[in-house]
């Protein structure tokens, strides 16, 4: 008899966003007359067309395929050279960092990465953020990295740093040994960002503790203050300790198309159990030659064009807008009394609860009431319980009317 990966028994839930989906259905079916007003600001999935450079790139590609002479069959399951090149440069040499074109890895996406990294770890122990992304805890569940669910959430086994408004939503290193610590910045989902001479602090720690840091900038497009880090590769010492995922979906709305990268420098190593040092660049790169054929050629098209000057403009557009939908979500709930923060360099708003209210309570009320859909704080972790998270990944037209249902709300209401 075939027997069960039986780590997958110990996750409590279902996916956050499909059960926030089958909340929505449910209420579309028994309110049909309000179905259609339903404004989505919950998941953080785009919503905008996809700029032309891409799409003219992606004909490109199509174009070539359908031609003997520029046909591409099986490609560098790592990624064309002609893409890992334009982003090496784009993202980081033009910026004075040290990445090599073939410390590029190209993926569908950093999602996945996240995941596909503990194949080339062995049984590791983690720290993460509360609030926390919900990939990085439940893919450590599946990989039998952590103990039992705990009642009142999370998993035993796992070091989990609590933010609020105290810290800024930034955690500190841990004090405990642990082997792998996730950092996101811009954070999902509390839409701040971490400062250089926090990441400084984070680098440092991990250099001594010989830990390595996953850090996931899948966001950093977003960043408009200069003075705030976009990689954790501007921080000396980051390449003997991080790996860092990327992603186009959100800068130039691939979430449909599928493609980022992960970074990971040839200094990085982890050790066997004998203590001997094993660079990850290696094995990341037998990982990919086993498991995977690469993204496909017109994507990978599509991806270089992004750093050309015309698709460079074109996103930079695309996520201004973005931005712009964030500050005046933001100011519509900070109108109803509510505390925010984000949505400044990050496309998500983290909103505090009214006092008493939970984070469901909040979602049910706002969906009932006004038809806005938002993500409760409470599938982020303990530490997200009594805040909200509000999507700026919409058409302004929706975000204006998000923001006029708000506006006839009160505080009060919203409890």
């Amino acid at each position: 008899m075939a027997h069960i990966n039986e780590n997958f028994l110990k996750l409590t839930a279902g996916y956050l966003f499909p059960e926030i989906a089958r909340r929505v259905e449910a209420f579309a079916k028994s309110h049909p007359e309000l179905a259609s007003r339903i404004v989505r600001c919950g998941i953080g999935d785009v919503t905008e067309p996809l700029p032309s450079a891409i799409i003219a790139a992606l004909h490109r590609g199509v174009d070539q395929m359908a031609q003997r002479e520029t046909f591409h069959g099986y490609g560098p399951p790592t990624g064309h050279a002609f893409v890992r090149a334009a982003i090496a440069e784009g993202d980081f040499q033009s910026r004075g960092l040290d990445i090599a074109d073939d410390e590029i890895f190209l993926s569908d996406g950093s999602k996945p990465d996240a995941s596909a990294v503990l194949e080339i770890l062995g049984a590791v122990t983690i720290a993460v953020t509360d609030p926390v992304y919900p990939v990085y805890v439940d893919t450590n569940v599946m990989a039998g990295n952590t103990g039992a669910a705990l009642e009142g959430g999370g998993y035993a086994g796992i070091h989990y740093l609590t933010t609020g408004p105290e810290n800024g939503f930034t955690a500190e290193p841990p004090t405990q040994p642990v082997d792998v610590a996730y950092l996101c910045s811009p954070n999902n989902p509390t839409g701040t960002v971490a400062t250089r001479e926090q990441l400084q602090r984070w680098v440092a720690w991990a250099r001594d503790c010989e830990a390595i840091i996953l850090f996931d900038a899948a966001y950093e497009s977003f960043i408009r203050d200069e003075a705030l880090p976009r990689s954790i590769y501007e921080i000396s010492g980051a390449r003997e300790c991080a790996m860092e995922f990327r992603s186009f979906s959100k800068s130039g709305g691939f979430t449909g198309l599928r493609c980022g990268y992960t970074v990971v420098p040839k200094s990085l190593h982890g050790r066997t159990r004998g203590g001997k040092k094993i660079a990850l660049h290696g094995l990341w790169s037998r990982r990919w030659s086993t498991c995977s054929n690469g993204v496909s050629y017109p994507v990978q098209c599509a991806a270089a064009a992004l750093y050309q000057e015309d698709g460079r403009a074109q996103c930079r557009a695309l996520v201004d807008g973005y931005l712009a939908n964030a500050r005046s979500l933001r100011q519509s709930c900070a109108r109803l009394g509510l505390r925010c923060f984000g949505g400044e360099n990050a496309p998500y708003v983290w909103v505090a609860c009214p006092p008493g209210v939970s984070s469901w309570e909040a979602f049910d009320t706002l969906l009932s009431r006004v038809q806005l859909v938002v993500t409760p704080g409470a599938g982020f972790g303990r530490a997200g319980e009594g805040y909200f998270r509000v999507s700026a990944f919409n058409s302004r037209a929706n975000v204006e009317e998000a923001g006029r249902r708000l506006a006839a709300l009160t505080q009060a209401a919203v409890s």
